[in-house]
């Protein structure tokens, strides 16, 4: 693998981007609105609510934006939902972590990645255009895919990150980082930041070229390691970007430049039971993750020391949801409960409990917030009080993040029961019940 240009080259082009992004914005930590160009309502600028936010035409991605806020301001959850349709054998594999979720296109669809390892392409109207085909079966997508410059990024768990034509869905190219991706790719100024795991166990950073494959940076001392799920995240106003990974700790560089700053030691990481496998999201300052030391962190960026630490009744591997106008953060738990927290103190403003562990990302679209559980519902929650609106049941267990377009909500579940007769894990798009 050859660097598509020099470090210094690629550099001073992030950088460029990254002051052109910064400009006329007093803050960073904004709401994502990322499938259109569009700004983010009005506030009053002396409340420190968000500020708006120009996002360049079809550029859509996990979470919603750098930051992995799952915070959807422009989008409404209706009263009272309905399927519109469903596609079968989706995820099918018994491997139990989160699944992959949905991610919009510009032409009104979703691309869909599943377990089988195949990247579908679906209308609207629930038509499967184009399935793009990895090298991996069972286990093989369970990151989220990034949509920008026409084309659908995606890691695999052969160690591959693909890249398929949105149009046709035709392999434009791939790059082998080895080992296996089980992350989301982070996608920014045609730059894709993609956290690697490999089997001794360890893993490694890449930033890899969205437009010819090629690698053009990757950390080089082998951080963050021991196996990666988790997805980084970029906070442009700190100039940070972070990921956790299963040796307990959250790992911090500078960005763009990418020089180690800090690691951060969940409690205890020697026991192995502080692993951070949930993406990361960042905001105020701070990043903002579950572990499994019964535990979700508040960390501040600039030094890498903790700033609250909220303990749960049994381990979190979720993702952040953070709403920025309320200054709540959502967060799951193994103890079967979606926790809304205060973000500059941890306290918690109230708490839903599910009938089974929560593994999946929350979403909230500032008056509500999703989230689905392993008992088999996906449930729509009022974010002021987490009453419940309602849920819709299913056979499988809802472990990906959903995701509301138009108004519409589109999410999958986990296959049942994997070894007996019933294999069958599908995605599934909700709308407003007539």
């Amino acid at each position: 693998m050859t660097d598509a240009r020099s470090r210094r080259e690629w550099l001073a082009a992030v950088g460029a981007a990254t002051t052109a992004a910064t400009a006329g914005c007093a803050s960073l930590d904004s709401p994502p609105v990322d499938d259109e160009e569009r700004e983010a309502p009005d506030v009053d600028p002396g409340t420190g609510d968000p500020t708006p936010q120009t996002i360049p035409p079809g550029v859509a991605q996990f979470r919603g934006s750098l930051e992995r806020w799952g915070y959807y301001p422009d989008e409404t959850v209706p009263d009272a939902v309905e399927e519109a349709w469903r596609i079968p054998e989706v995820n099918t594999g018994e491997h139990s972590a989160a699944k992959a979720s949905a991610v919009p296109t510009p032409d009104g669809g979703i691309v869909l990645p599943g377990d089988t390892g195949e990247l579908l392409a679906i209308t609207a109207d629930g038509d499967v255009r184009w399935r793009g085909e990895t090298d991996m079966e069972g286990r093989g997508l369970h990151g989220t895919p990034a949509v920008a410059d026409g084309r659908a990024y995606v890691g695999a768990y052969d160690g591959v990150c693909y890249a398929f034509a949105l149009d046709s869905g035709d392999l434009e190219w791939s790059t082998n980082l080895g080992g296996s991706i089980g992350s989301s790719p982070l996608y920014l100024d045609g730059e894709l930041y993609v956290s690697v795991e490999f089997p001794d166990p360890e893993g490694r950073l890449f930033a890899v070229d969205a437009e010819t494959g090629d690698v053009t940076w990757e950390e080089p001392d082998h951080r963050p390691t021991d196996h990666p799920h988790s997805s980084p995240a970029v906070s442009l106003d700190a100039g940070r970007m972070v990921c956790g990974s299963n040796d307990g700790y959250l790992y911090c560089w500078s960005f763009p430049d990418l020089e180690f700053q800090w690691r951060f030691a969940t409690d205890p990481p020697e026991s192995n039971q502080g692993e951070i496998k949930g993406p990361i999201a960042t905001y105020d300052g701070a990043a903002f993750f579950g572990s499994w030391d019964f535990s979700v962190y508040r960390v501040d960026l600039a030094t890498g020391e903790e700033d609250w630490r909220f303990e749960t009744g049994d381990l979190s591997m979720t993702g952040p949801a953070i709403d920025p106008e309320r200054d709540v953060v959502y967060m799951g738990s193994h103890d079967d409960h979606l926790y809304a927290l205060d973000v500059s103190t941890g306290e918690m403003e109230w708490r839903f409990r599910t009938g089974r562990p929560l593994t999946g990302c929350a979403t909230t679209t500032g008056d509500r917030v999703l989230t689905g559980s392993k008992d088999g519902s996906l449930y729509a929650l009022e974010a002021d009080s987490g009453d419940e609106v309602w849920r819709v049941e299913h056979d499988g267990w809802v472990t990906s993040t959903p995701r509301v377009v138009d108004g519409d909500i589109y999410y999958a579940e986990r296959a049942p029961d994997p070894h007996g007769d019933d294999t069958d894990g599908g995605g599934y798009k909700l709308v407003a019940a007539e």
